[in-house]
């Protein structure tokens, strides 16, 4: 078994920051658009403003997942912690679903009582304002999270992305209502940004659901066969059964290596772990590698019953 550094103390205080900015950046977010919700009783703003109620829940359960994702393995958890960066992202789905429903609900009720509206301008302003800092820390979240192979990091920044979209929609309809008078423009809009914001809470289910059932990822496969094809072809030897995934920061790798009968166990041994320290080394990140050593001439024939590959 071989391993490439872990995360250090100084790529944990830094993700740490970033969630901590992202929690207080949304407080703000958020009392700046409820502000100006309750000085226009705009159906945009308020699915604006909704979005963020459950980015600050999201968030809040993200900062929780990527302390505890850090924590070290223990007898309760060999494997450690990091599986918990899935949950976190489906969280943050489904939150991002039940709010879009509600911008819906909501907008479907201003569309048949009507729709009375005041201070655009004002709430216009607030709103625009919070989509550019949206923007900034989105993109500061999600360059982070891939820095750091962060899928906390990285699903809250695409959160907060989402988020500063909705709220360049929303200018957008806010804007067309003031040229236009047509009143009917702000519930259309939040209609149109809770399609957005479904979406959105869909992909990152599913990206959950993929990490947790350990779906296959091609780069990574690519990345790994490219390695070991290399390695054994410059020692002459062959291998088989390689099986991957992922979990949070850390990839987990199998595969069995097949040496001529005579070798001895300890130039195989040699072999294998510079072998794994290649595989490692590759991937770039924290990995934990098992090679299997077994004769290439009669390896079916050792394993008996359902141990045989």
């Amino acid at each position: 078994m071989s391993t490439h550094p872990a995360a250090t103390d100084a790529d944990r205080k830094e993700q740490l920051f970033a969630i901590r900015l992202s929690l207080v950046t949304g407080l703000a977010m958020l009392a700046g658009k409820w502000y100006a919700y309750g000085i226009t009783g705009s159906a945009a703003i308020l699915s604006d403003a909704a979005e963020s109620v459950v980015h600050i829940a999201a968030v809040a359960f993200a900062a929780f997942s990527l302390w505890l994702s850090h924590q070290p393995a223990d007898p309760s958890h060999p494997y450690g912690h990091e599986k918990i960066s899935f949950f976190s992202a489906g969280t943050e789905g489904f939150l991002i679903i039940l709010a879009a429903v509600f911008i819906i609900v909501e907008s479907v009720k201003k569309l048949i009582g009507g729709v009375v509206l005041s201070n655009l301008d004002t709430g216009t302003a607030i709103v625009l304002g919070a989509s550019a800092v949206n923007l900034a820390l989105g993109l500061y979240l999600v360059r982070r999270g891939r820095k750091h192979r962060s899928l906390i990091l990285e699903a809250n920044g695409k959160h907060v992305l989402t988020d500063s979209w909705t709220s360049f929609g929303v200018v957008a309809g806010l804007g067309l209502t003031m040229l236009t008078g047509w009143l009917f423009f702000d519930p259309i809009v939040a209609i149109l940004v809770a399609l957005n914001i479904l979406w959105s809470g869909g992909k990152l289910i599913r990206q959950s659901v993929g990490g947790l059932m350990d779906e296959g990822d091609p780069a990574l496969e690519r990345t790994l066969r490219g390695v070991l094809d290399a390695e054994t072809a410059r020692r002459g030897l062959q291998y088989h059964q390689l099986r991957y995934r992922q979990s949070g920061n850390t990839a987990w790798v199998e595969y069995h290596l097949l040496f001529p009968r005579n070798t001895l166990l300890g130039e195989a041994h040699r072999a294998g772990t510079e072998i794994e320290l290649a595989v490692a080394g590759a991937l770039g990140m924290h990995t934990q590698v098992i090679s299997h050593l077994e004769p290439a001439e009669d390896h079916e024939e050792v394993h008996p019953g359902g141990l045989r590959h």
